[in-house]
């Protein structure tokens, strides 16, 4: 659904590590986004909250934006997604 407007990686090196999902735009006037993903078992409400904003802190902290501002990607969303079992947390920055 996304393709005709973002090359769509996953599991690349970027800065200091590996992120899990990245859609680099095609055109200018699109944010580029990074997405990282944690999983727990049984975790409630909270603890999915902080492990959100865990996926969110690793990809400031291991610079995934590199390949990105590399190309000149201006605005970048960073999505941080924490789920267990049904469960699901999403952070944003």
């Amino acid at each position: 659904m996304m393709d005709n407007r973002y090359y769509i990686t996953s599991n690349r090196e970027s800065g200091e590590g590996r992120f899990d999902i990245q859609l680099m735009p095609k055109t200018d006037h699109l944010p580029g986004i990074l997405i990282e993903v944690k999983w727990t078992e049984g975790a409630d409400h909270q603890a999915l909250e902080k492990l959100a904003q865990i996926a969110i802190r690793q990809i400031n902290e291991k610079h995934y934006e590199t390949e990105l501002s590399t190309h000149g990607v201006k605005q970048i969303l960073k999505y941080g997604v924490a789920f267990s079992g049904k469960n699901v947390e999403i952070c944003m920055e």
